[in-house]
């Protein structure tokens, strides 16, 4: 599976910026896909996630009723709206894909098993 990120850029707080992942390849074995975000001099971290056959979202309380995730109707390209953004968003994003069968959500670095190049979010305040 190869993932396309795309979308970054400058942004000031309170904004909004709507990154787009494409996915190509064996796309039909994929089960979760999500973005995870990088700040300079931390570790990556979740910031939410699809289950791709029931479209169910999941997110941690940092980024919700400001982030939302959606994807295509044919499974080709996934979203992540950001509204509301706050100079603790600034961060590489990435986009990622997931092929457990297991049904848990992926939330953490180890469940990836797919990464798409990040793209650059910065939000000044």
């Amino acid at each position: 599976v190869q993932l396309q990120a795309s979308g970054g850029g400058l942004v000031q707080a309170g904004g909004s910026l709507r990154l787009s992942c494409t996915a190509s390849g064996r796309t039909a074995s994929v089960s979760q896909m999500g973005w995870f975000r990088q700040a300079s001099g931390k570790e990556r971290e979740f910031v939410i996630g699809m289950d791709w056959q029931s479209i169910s979202t999941y997110y941690p309380a940092s980024v919700k009723g400001r982030f939302t995730i959606s994807r295509d109707n044919d499974k080709s390209t996934m979203y992540l709206q950001m509204n509301g953004l706050e100079a603790a968003d600034t961060a590489v994003y990435y986009c990622a894909a997931g092929l457990s069968t297991t049904g848990l959500p992926m939330v953490t670095v180890g469940s990836v098993d797919f990464w798409g190049k990040g793209t650059q979010v910065t939000v000044s305040s």
